[in-house]
């Protein structure tokens, strides 16, 4: 067996091993402190690129299924005005039918139309004021709003429309403005008008209905996705805590033993000397 000195071929072993050892180590360090499998591109760069779109799209999802709930909470605004002018729809209707009877006279139903017109002014304050923000929603001036409940740019499968403008409730909207319940005659005419105009009312209500049972529907959908797309990133991008412990414990073993071995193989060229001796 041959005795060398300028080169420790076992030294230069045990070193390699002691580096690689020590690598895995801060690697399983690195990992468990953060709770990321992949803390840089290096430890995974196919799969860093599908965690990151993963990311992407999570936190995508999550602002679309913000702007649904966002969305129902204005269609709610709306219906909730609508609600108000239909409860005095029903009012007015009560009081029509108490003022076209002869078991109260004319000087009652005097007193009943006092009552009529502020109900006709509140459901034109009420169209007048229930808003979103600074747009109306009632009254016929609205808008279109487009709700973005996806990720793309696709007219269809990317966003929700609530056409504000096509919802008038004003007393003239709803033919009610020339009510004069202290006329007999006049109360028992607006009884039809009423009923069409609750027709008109419930019309816009579930026409909003619809859209709030849809807007639950796509929310629905996107805790779906992201939990889903949430567990595909997870099981790319966060630690194995169990998986890493064990490395690093091994590891660790493996480091201990090569900086055993690496002082043994420093010391085998120390064997030269005693040849010199001699």
């Amino acid at each position: 067996m041959s005795l060398r000195i300028a080169t420790n071929l076992p030294s230069i072993n045990a070193q390699r091993s002691f580096s690689k050892s020590q690598s895995e180590m801060d690697l399983a360090y690195s990992q468990l402190s953060s709770g990321s499998r992949i803390t840089k591109a290096s430890d995974d760069a196919a799969g860093l690129t599908i965690s990151e779109n993963l990311k992407s799209r999570v936190r995508g999802y999550n602002a679309a299924k913000r702007n649904a709930e966002d969305a129902t909470s204005l269609m709610q605004v709306a219906e909730g005005g609508l609600n108000e002018i239909g409860n005095i729809l029903v009012r007015m209707r009560e009081l029509g039918v108490q003022a076209a009877s002869d078991t109260i006279g004319d000087t009652e139903r005097s007193f009943i139309d006092k009552e009529v017109q502020q109900l006709k002014l509140e459901i034109d304050r009420i169209s007048e004021v229930t808003k979103w923000g600074n747009t109306q929603l009632l009254n016929g001036t609205g808008e279109t709003f487009e709700f973005q409940i996806d990720i793309g740019n696709d007219d269809f499968q990317d966003r929700i429309s609530f056409r504000a403008e096509d919802i008038k409730a004003d007393t003239g909207t709803l033919e009610v403005s020339g009510f004069d319940f202290s006329d007999q005659d006049q109360a028992r005419g607006a009884l039809t008008v009423i009923e069409q105009a609750q027709v008109t009312i419930n019309n816009y209500r579930s026409n909003i209905g619809a859209l709030q049972n849809r807007m639950s529907s796509t929310q629905s959908n996107l805790d779906v996705a992201i939990e889903n797309l949430s567990g595909a990133n997870s099981r790319i991008r966060d630690t194995d805590i169990a998986a890493a412990t064990a490395n690093l414990s091994k590891n660790n073993i493996l480091l201990n033993a090569s900086t055993s071995v690496l002082a043994q193989a420093n010391q085998s060229p120390q064997l030269a000397l005693s040849l010199l001796r001699t």
